[in-house]
């Protein structure tokens, strides 16, 4: 069983929740971690990098010079690779780097993701903070009170208006519902914080 502190909004520790590993996969998987992160990377890709071939450029299509008895290589089009302003061989063309894996396999690696979190000590539980209207401040004054510094990965149960509106224009700070956690989101933040409601929903959607 891995115990995780719940702290209210001033910082200060009020009870421990416990969870068991093997609701979220009993072990942390390495190797299918990294082949999501590098899906999940390859989609962000914009691939829209791009060149000149040696018919797309500009000059004429005449031949510069005769073939023989001119003293100089033999050439035919001013748009050849080999000289100056001419196409590119083999550049960059726009294409498409995304790709997809089973929703089994990313499913397992949100898992593994969370779990790696729990054991290493990288989450923490907030009780008793529910924002009535968007106040930034009223948020990071919470983030502060939590010890909470870089990245952090901010997890509502349902999406909640007022709690994403304070903490939008916080630097390094992510709002999501836990229903929207993948394994990239949840990995590329250095603290990884859940309402109890969240964390409650996410054991018991596993266990069911």
């Amino acid at each position: 069983m891995i115990e995780i502190p719940v702290f209210d909004a001033n910082g200060k520790e009020v009870e421990k929740l416990t969870v068991d590993a093997t609701a979220f996969g009993g072990k942390v998987h390495k190797k299918l971690l990294r082949d999501v992160i590098v899906m999940y990377l390859a989609n962000k890709r914009r691939g829209t990098a791009a060149t000149k071939r040696r018919g797309e450029v500009e000059g004429s299509t005449r031949k510069p010079w005769k073939q023989k008895h001119t003293g100089r290589a033999r050439s035919g089009t001013v748009r050849s690779p080999l000289w100056r302003k001419g196409g590119v061989i083999f550049g960059p063309q726009p294409r498409d780097f995304g790709y997809s894996m089973p929703k089994q396999m990313k499913r397992r690696a949100l898992d593994s993701a969370l779990l790696s979190k729990f054991e290493d000590k990288e989450t923490k539980i907030l009780a008793g903070f529910a924002p009535t209207a968007p106040k930034t401040k009223e948020f990071s004054k919470m983030l502060k009170a939590l010890g909470i510094e870089g990245r952090v990965l901010v997890g509502w149960k349902t999406a909640d208006r007022n709690a994403f509106l304070s903490a939008r224009n916080l630097p390094r700070t992510m709002f999501l519902p836990v229903g929207d956690f993948n394994a990239y989101d949840v990995l590329n933040c250095k603290t990884l914080l859940l309402t109890k409601e969240a964390f409650e929903a996410l054991v018991a959607a596993r266990k069911g």
